[in-house]
């Protein structure tokens, strides 16, 4: 899955640290999404989704090449 996070966090000013305590999550959870090595679980998604105050697909589409992904 693809996404913006990083971006958005730029955007925003703020560390990976800080939008890891404003998620409830590691600064290593964050690290992980930003690069795609981990897609967030759903409720973790719609909070960081929240967080930037942007729907979730705004932030997340999915990967063209992930079996089962609409297309």
């Amino acid at each position: 899955m693809d996404n913006v996070v990083a971006a958005l966090r730029a955007e925003q000013e703020w560390s990976q640290a800080h939008l890891a305590d404003l998620l409830g999550v590691s600064r290593q959870t964050v690290v992980s999404i930003e690069k795609g090595r981990f897609d967030p679980s759903l409720p973790l998604a719609f909070r960081i989704a929240r967080t930037f105050a942007r729907p979730v697909e705004d932030i997340f589409t999915p990967d063209e090449s992930t079996p089962g992904s609409a297309t």
